[in-house]
Parts: structure tokens; C-alpha cells; sequence
């Protein structure tokens, strides 16, 4: 899915998606390590994928204020 439909996609949809990729990493996963897996850059393509969800959903979360951490760096 290209990143440009990923931004135009609500929070809620994005968390849709973000299971859907959690589940299709563990099935190409299961596939790759049984060596079923025909082509395993799906498998690295899919990870992309889910890390690019994940961020875009962080970045949803800060600018609406939610997910707010101090790390341990910055702190005291």
C-alpha cells in the first residue's frame, strides 16, 4: 500500500491494518522458517510495512496530544 493512502487513513483504520500485518508477518514467518516461503522478500517487504503503519499511528497519536513519554534521557 503506498504511504500516501496509509496518511489519508484514520486512526481506528490504521489500527486495522496494523493487525492485518501482524498476521501476515507471523503467517510469512511460519512459511519462512518451514522454507515454504517462495520469495522471502515479501517477508522483509511486510515488516516494512507494519513498521510504516506503526509510525504513521505515532505520529496520529502526538499531534492529537495522546502518548505523551518522557524517556529516561531527557528526564531529571
Amino acid at each position: 500500500m503506498e504511504l500516501d493512502e496509509l496518511r489519508q487513513m484514520s486512526a481506528a483504520d490504521l489500527a486495522v491494518k496494523e493487525r492485518e500485518a501482524r498476521e501476515e508477518i507471523f503467517k510469512l514467518r511460519l512459511k519462512l522458517r518451514t522454507n515454504q516461503l517462495d520469495n522471502p522478500t515479501n517477508y522483509r517487504k511486510a515488516r516494512k510495512e507494519l513498521a510504516r503503519i506503526m509510525t504513521l499511528r505515532r505520529e496520529k497519536a502526538s499531534a492529537t496530544g495522546g502518548d505523551r513519554q518522557v524517556s529516561d534521557a531527557t528526564a531529571g
